[in-house]
């Protein structure tokens, strides 16, 4: 494969989660993602969550798009975003708080340790 292209498209094994009991807020979400690169310190792919809410924590730097589905990313100070088809984040280290799939939802990512 060159390292200048490489197909987006989930044709890679997917990988299955839950968040951790500790996380865990309500619902049961179920997370699928699939890992389309992971190299020196660069991950990308698409995730997938069902509905649910747990607390996030990020230590890392994230780019999403959202691809479908309704999420609400509230803030340690409680200010919610909701989340919906078409729009994109970055995330930076340090943002504390929560995450809420309303409806099933579908990004692509790109995160940078």
């Amino acid at each position: 494969m060159s390292d200048l292209f490489l197909p987006v498209a989930p044709d890679v094994e997917p990988e299955h989660e839950t968040p951790s009991e500790e996380k865990l807020i309500s619902g049961a979400p179920r997370f699928t993602t699939w890992n389309l690169e992971e190299r020196d310190g660069l991950y990308a792919g698409i995730w997938q969550s069902t509905p649910g809410k747990w607390h996030v924590s990020y230590d890392e730097w994230e780019y999403f798009r959202m691809l479908s589905g309704v999420s609400i990313l509230t803030d340690a100070d409680g200010q919610e975003t909701r989340l919906k088809a078409g729009d994109a984040f970055i995330l930076r280290p340090g943002f504390r708080g929560t995450w809420e799939v309303v409806e099933t939802t579908t990004k692509d990512y790109v995160i940078r340790l």
